[in-house]
């Protein structure tokens, strides 16, 4: 039994701040809707429409709104931690508090995880994974778990960084981008290898960061933040090493997403500052039930929305193909043309796929009003939460870096120095989901007689 939309939008506390919800959602949408349109499919393989026009990369600069997602994870980590604590009379939540931010975010991903696997390993023994649109399906349908990675990183390091947020307020945030910016240092201009990989974390978390402050209303100039974050952007990519684009572009030197730079991160800045300008007037708005209940619904199946669109997507070209429908060279009037229809069946698949597996993300519904019995605590839960929660990052990163091609020639990718296989990397994914969900507290059941 899981619950309904409207009883979710009904119940709704009146303090909840309902703007970070809606955030949440269109973050997502926006890149849904940046995928589908970048896709640039022919009968020569996929490629990327912001590489064959160029112009349209400045359009990154308000459609890479993955910043904000991680922004609204900040002030819900905040919040979620504090009130476990608060609740927990002096006992350690980590278990607890990954448990319970990670429930919804592990189970539909997991099922996308073995029901793509499941697929991938039929294909190829039915030795049709060499096609052009399969094998390239099979590698890029797993590429964007690499968000769920560095959200995953997140929460397991919400705990230490929120201490440091309490006690140093935007000194924290600024320890974290200074250091961001000496990586750049470091690697543009001294050739130091390597070390750009630890702006994965730095830029990030940094971003994270601003949702700690956000939470405790430390954000009161959201102008001059948008304003001085799109200065910097701008004149790091006029002067510097950096690309136009905010998003990857196949064969730069230089990306501003992988690893993460100074450059993006002003770009955060700059997004962070903008919906924060915009609170005010979308909280009003949100207060009608009307709208409050499409975004708690929205909410509801936004992350089985975000995983399965790809497929959705692929799955359009491979109906074109199937049709014996010439694909038009990408950019092409023709191709132009098509987009709308595209979009449109792309969208109408992912509702389908959300039918089917939204029963994963969904929330239980509350337990009954009744006295809570007293848990039974788990030995070395914290330890094993953590290790649970590191499986997990690792496996969910392999395996946007592998792809699910090559699974019975060992195909593996470089992973922070090690290789890594797909069905190592799923393996690792269970295992670590597993013991986080096996660390928590569990509560003893009273029977009734």
């Amino acid at each position: 039994m899981t619950v309904s939309a409207r009883a979710m939008a009904d119940a709704t506390p009146d303090g909840r701040d309902r703007y970070v919800d809606l955030l949440r959602v269109a973050s997502l949408a926006a890149v849904i809707a940046g995928h589908w349109l970048m896709a640039a499919v022919s009968g020569e393989g996929i490629g990327n429409l912001l590489a064959l026009v160029p112009a349209l990369q400045v359009l990154t600069w308000g459609l890479q709104v993955m910043p904000v997602f991680f922004f609204v994870g900040g002030f819900s980590h905040a919040l979620s931690y504090r009130s476990l604590a608060r609740r927990a009379d002096g006992r350690p939540v980590y278990a607890a508090f990954l448990r319970a931010r990670l429930r919804r975010l592990l189970r539909p991903t997991l099922v996308f995880v073995l029901v793509w696997a499941a697929l991938a390993l039929t294909v190829q023994l039915a030795g049709r994974g060499g096609g052009t649109l399969t094998g390239a399906a099979l590698r890029l349908v797993t590429q964007p778990l690499w968000f769920i990675g560095i959200y995953l990183a997140m929460v397991a390091f919400t705990p230490p960084l929120l201490q440091l947020h309490e006690r140093h307020g935007w000194a924290a945030f600024a320890a974290l981008a200074g250091a961001a910016a000496l990586v750049d240092v470091l690697r543009f201009a001294f050739g130091v290898p390597y070390l750009e990989f630890l702006n994965f974390a730095f830029v990030w978390l940094a971003v994270h960061q601003l949702g700690f402050l956000r939470a405790d209303g430390r954000i009161r100039r959201p102008g001059l933040l948008a304003a001085a974050g799109l200065a910097g952007a701008a004149l790091l990519v006029a002067v510097g090493p950096y690309p136009l684009s905010m998003v990857g572009m196949p064969g730069e030197k230089v990306s501003n997403m992988a690893p993460p730079t100074l450059a993006l991160l002003c770009h955060g800045l700059w997004l962070v500052g903008a919906v924060q300008l915009a609170a005010r007037p979308a909280t009003a708005w949100l207060r009608r039930p009307r709208v409050w209940r499409t975004v708690v619904a929205a909410n509801g199946v936004a992350m089985t929305a975000f995983l399965w669109h790809l497929t959705a997507m692929l799955a359009v070209y491979g109906f074109q193909l199937a049709l014996g429908m010439d694909l038009p060279e990408p950019a092409t009037a023709a191709w132009w043309a098509q987009v709308p229809v595209r979009i449109l069946a792309a969208a109408a698949l992912t509702a389908g796929f959300v039918a089917l597996f939204r029963r994963f993300e969904a929330p239980a519904p509350a337990p009954a009003a009744a006295p809570a019995p007293a848990p039974t605590a788990v030995p070395a839960a914290g330890p094993r939460a953590a290790l649970g929660i590191t499986l997990c990052l690792l496996g969910v990163l392999g395996l946007s870096m592998t792809g699910l091609g090559g699974l019975l020639e060992g195909h593996s990718a470089t992973l922070i120095a090690f290789p890594v296989t797909a069905p190592a990397a799923i393996g690792m994914a269970v295992a670590g989901a597993w013991l986080v969900e096996r660390s928590a507290p569990v509560r003893r059941v009273r029977l009734r007689g």
